[in-house]
């Protein structure tokens, strides 16, 4: 079994790293055929959306986990 980490960190990296390419490949080419073009204040109003939805879930799961936590017994006090 000491074989497996290793054969799998590098299927991993590989199958990741192939995916990660054709993905910018792909932006790039859509990039090039001028679909992609659209107004700075759009682009930035849904990164800010992205942003926000992304810190609400964030903190709903720190939420759930100090209920669960609780719920639990244990002591999820500052020292």
């Amino acid at each position: 079994m000491d074989w497996f980490p290793t054969v799998f960190i590098v299927f991993k990296t590989l199958v990741l790293g192939t995916g990660m390419f054709f993905a910018i490949k792909w932006h790039y080419d859509q990039g090039r055929k001028g679909k992609g073009k659209q107004a700075p204040s759009a682009v930035l109003r849904t990164g800010a959306k992205v942003a926000a939805v992304f810190v609400l879930v964030l903190l709903a799961l720190l939420f759930i986990t100090f209920y669960f936590g609780r719920m639990l017994g244990l002591d999820l006090t500052m020292p």
